[in-house]
């Protein structure tokens, strides 16, 4: 009697369980791989048959910036992200020459790519990630399947009042001019960047802007202020990237923090003017909309993947 008892409450406990907690989270792998004299870092997870999903991160974060919706999305698709070099756990090895710009950025994350085996992959992009996508997505159209940008530029006008200083460093860089670049990489600064423009700060991690900051202090400042100062030529690039959506057509998806100091939503908007089918969806919070409004990001990111290249 006993025992029926036991099995019955068994069962009844079994069925009230939603099915998103029977269902076991994907095993996310932490790995290297040496690239051109550096050190890629990155996570890994899904079925490695599976449609392919390159995440790339931006200024101030790493690959931890996606540690929830990696598992989320390699249910149903292979997922890899990588540290950029100058970010996260990613090295520079000794002996090896590094100039820290975007083109010799996206060249690593490109071999990565090849080494990775990714044929076809789609891309999200977001802040420095974007630039690094755009030279991929350029240098080989039919690979990329769909684009996800979240808060990742891709027109002059989304550029906000707050690039002044980095406009007027591209224009001149001088050595005082390169140094006034210092301050965006204070620990307040990062922080800052974390939370303005988001309604409730209590949603986003301490650990996230702390890991940032710890990073920068341990590969040191130059690399950040090189990658500022070199991001004009992002700018510079911008019609290869608008001709690229105008010829292939990617399936797109805008998903931006409206409230966004570097990157506002007439960037989002312009996605349409190249290529009309760009979906655009805006939500109520800053730069790091992932950090707020991940799980709605995940819900968008994998209906739209599901829609546009899972057959």
């Amino acid at each position: 009697m006993i025992l029926k008892s036991l099995l019955f409450a068994a069962a009844t406990l079994g069925s009230a369980l939603p099915a998103a907690a029977a269902e076991p989270a994907a095993q996310v792998h932490y790995r290297t791989a040496d690239i051109q004299g550096v050190s890629i870092f990155y996570r890994e997870a899904g079925p490695a048959d599976a449609p392919a999903v390159l995440l790339l991160h931006g200024f101030g974060a790493s690959s931890h910036m996606f540690r929830d919706l990696i598992p989320v999305l390699a249910k149903r698709y292979r997922v890899i992200a990588p540290d950029l070099p100058g970010f996260g756990q990613t090295t520079v090895k000794p002996g090896i020459a590094f100039d820290y710009t975007f083109d010799n950025v996206a060249s690593v994350i490109d071999a990565f790519t090849v080494e990775q085996g990714l044929d076809r992959y789609a891309l999200y992009v977001f802040d420095y990630g974007a630039p690094v996508g755009w030279r991929l997505a350029v240098a080989n159209p039919t690979k990329i399947t769909a684009i996800v940008s979240q808060n990742g530029n891709a027109y002059e006008e989304g550029l906000s009042a707050g690039w002044a200083d980095m406009r007027k460093a591209w224009a001149a860089p001088t050595a005082e001019n390169r140094e006034a670049l210092r301050r965006f990489n204070t620990p307040d600064m990062i922080k800052w960047q974390y939370t303005e423009g988001v309604r409730d700060t209590s949603l986003v991690a301490p650990e996230s802007y702390e890991l940032a900051s710890a990073a920068i202090a341990r590969i040191g400042e130059e690399p950040q202020i090189d990658l500022l100062l070199d991001y004009g030529s992002n700018v510079k690039q911008y019609p290869q990237l608008h001709a690229f959506f105008r010829q292939y057509q990617p399936p797109t998806l805008a998903i931006w923090g409206r409230n966004d100091p570097f990157f506002i939503p007439a960037g989002a908007e312009a996605y349409r003017r190249d290529n009309p089918t760009a979906e655009v969806r805006f939500l109520d919070t800053g730069h790091f909309a992932i950090e707020t409004h991940g799980g709605e990001i995940a819900t968008r990111m994998l209906e739209f993947l599901d829609r546009n290249i899972r057959r």
